[in-house]
Protein backbone atom coordinates (compact mmCIF):
# COMPACT_ATOMS: atom_id res chain seq x y z
CA UNK A 1 0.00 0.00 0.00
CA UNK A 2 1.57 3.70 -0.71
CA UNK A 3 0.27 6.33 1.15
CA UNK A 4 -0.03 10.45 0.88
CA UNK A 5 0.00 12.48 3.79
CA UNK A 6 -0.80 10.83 7.31
CA UNK A 7 -3.00 12.91 9.35
CA UNK A 8 -4.08 12.78 12.96
CA UNK A 9 -1.65 9.51 13.96
CA UNK A 10 -2.53 8.27 17.36
CA UNK A 11 -1.58 5.17 19.35
CA UNK A 12 -4.85 3.15 20.32
CA UNK A 13 -4.66 1.52 23.89
CA UNK A 14 -8.21 0.89 24.05
CA UNK A 15 -9.32 -3.26 24.79
CA UNK A 16 -10.55 -3.84 21.31
CA UNK A 17 -7.65 -2.87 19.39
CA UNK A 18 -5.38 -3.96 22.07
CA UNK A 19 -6.73 -7.58 21.23
CA UNK A 20 -7.01 -7.32 17.49
CA UNK A 21 -3.57 -6.23 16.77
CA UNK A 22 -1.82 -9.04 19.45
CA UNK A 23 -0.11 -6.05 21.38
CA UNK A 24 -0.27 -3.39 23.96
CA UNK A 25 -1.47 -0.53 20.89
CA UNK A 26 -2.31 -0.21 17.43
CA UNK A 27 -1.14 2.73 15.69
CA UNK A 28 -3.55 4.42 13.38
CA UNK A 29 -3.89 7.40 10.88
CA UNK A 30 -6.06 8.60 8.62
CA UNK A 31 -5.47 9.26 4.98
CA UNK A 32 -7.54 10.92 2.21
CA UNK A 33 -9.33 8.36 0.14
CA UNK A 34 -8.71 9.51 -3.02
CA UNK A 35 -4.60 9.30 -2.59
CA UNK A 36 -4.99 6.17 -1.39
CA UNK A 37 -3.14 3.04 -3.58
CA UNK A 38 -2.16 -0.01 -3.31
CA UNK A 39 0.71 -2.25 -5.07
CA UNK A 40 -1.03 -5.12 -4.33
CA UNK A 41 -3.08 -7.59 -2.17
CA UNK A 42 -6.41 -5.20 -2.47
CA UNK A 43 -8.25 -8.12 -3.82
CA UNK A 44 -7.12 -10.25 -0.43
CA UNK A 45 -9.20 -7.49 1.75
CA UNK A 46 -12.45 -8.53 3.23
CA UNK A 47 -14.77 -6.70 5.50
CA UNK A 48 -16.36 -6.80 8.90
CA UNK A 49 -19.10 -4.28 9.79
CA UNK A 50 -18.38 -3.74 13.32
CA UNK A 51 -20.63 -0.83 14.14
CA UNK A 52 -23.90 0.96 11.72
CA UNK A 53 -20.80 3.47 10.31
CA UNK A 54 -17.60 1.62 10.60
CA UNK A 55 -16.37 -1.46 8.36
CA UNK A 56 -13.32 -2.66 9.03
CA UNK A 57 -10.96 -4.06 5.87
CA UNK A 58 -8.84 -7.61 6.96
CA UNK A 59 -6.12 -9.44 5.07
CA UNK A 60 -7.96 -13.03 4.26
CA UNK A 61 -4.31 -14.13 3.78
CA UNK A 62 -3.06 -13.50 7.47
CA UNK A 63 -5.61 -12.00 9.09
CA UNK A 64 -4.07 -9.02 9.70
CA UNK A 65 -6.36 -5.48 10.21
CA UNK A 66 -5.26 -3.45 7.62
CA UNK A 67 -8.03 -0.01 7.73
CA UNK A 68 -11.32 1.15 8.74
CA UNK A 69 -14.02 2.78 6.81
CA UNK A 70 -16.53 5.50 8.19
CA UNK A 71 -19.70 6.68 6.82
CA UNK A 72 -19.37 9.27 8.64
CA UNK A 73 -16.04 10.44 7.11
CA UNK A 74 -16.37 8.70 3.51
CA UNK A 75 -13.43 10.46 2.14
CA UNK A 76 -11.02 9.20 4.29
CA UNK A 77 -9.76 5.90 5.43
CA UNK A 78 -8.06 4.70 9.06
CA UNK A 79 -4.98 3.18 8.59
CA UNK A 80 -3.50 0.63 10.36
CA UNK A 81 0.20 2.23 10.21
CA UNK A 82 2.25 -1.37 11.05
CA UNK A 83 0.82 -2.36 7.48
CA UNK A 84 2.78 0.67 5.22
CA UNK A 85 6.03 -0.94 3.63
CA UNK A 86 7.12 2.57 2.69
CA UNK A 87 8.82 5.07 4.74
CA UNK A 88 6.35 7.10 7.17
CA UNK A 89 7.37 10.72 7.39
CA UNK A 90 4.79 11.68 9.89
CA UNK A 91 4.94 10.80 13.52
CA UNK A 92 2.48 10.12 16.34
CA UNK A 93 0.24 13.07 17.84
CA UNK A 94 -0.59 11.20 21.10
CA UNK A 95 -1.72 8.39 22.84
CA UNK A 96 -5.60 7.58 23.64
CA UNK A 97 -8.25 5.14 25.47
CA UNK A 98 -4.98 5.18 27.87
CA UNK A 99 -7.46 4.44 31.11
CA UNK A 100 -8.07 0.98 28.92
CA UNK A 101 -4.28 0.67 28.82
CA UNK A 102 -2.57 -2.78 29.76
CA UNK A 103 -2.13 -3.04 33.01
CA UNK A 104 1.42 -4.27 32.39
CA UNK A 105 2.55 -1.12 29.58
CA UNK A 106 4.63 1.80 30.32
CA UNK A 107 3.61 4.76 27.69
CA UNK A 108 7.53 5.75 27.65
CA UNK A 109 7.49 9.10 25.78
CA UNK A 110 6.54 12.32 26.26
CA UNK A 111 3.34 12.84 23.58
CA UNK A 112 -0.19 13.97 25.27
CA UNK A 113 -2.50 11.06 26.84
CA UNK A 114 -5.94 11.38 26.70
CA UNK A 115 -8.76 8.82 27.54
CA UNK A 116 -10.89 8.93 25.07
CA UNK A 117 -10.43 9.16 20.91
CA UNK A 118 -8.95 13.08 20.02
CA UNK A 119 -9.34 14.52 16.56
CA UNK A 120 -8.43 17.32 15.28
Amino acid sequence: MRQSKINDIVCCHCSLYRKAQGSAFATNGNVDISNLKFLSGENNLTTYQSSDTQTKLFCTSCGSPIMSKNTLTPDIVRIRLGTIESDINESPEAHIFVSSKANWEEIPDNLPQYDEYIQK
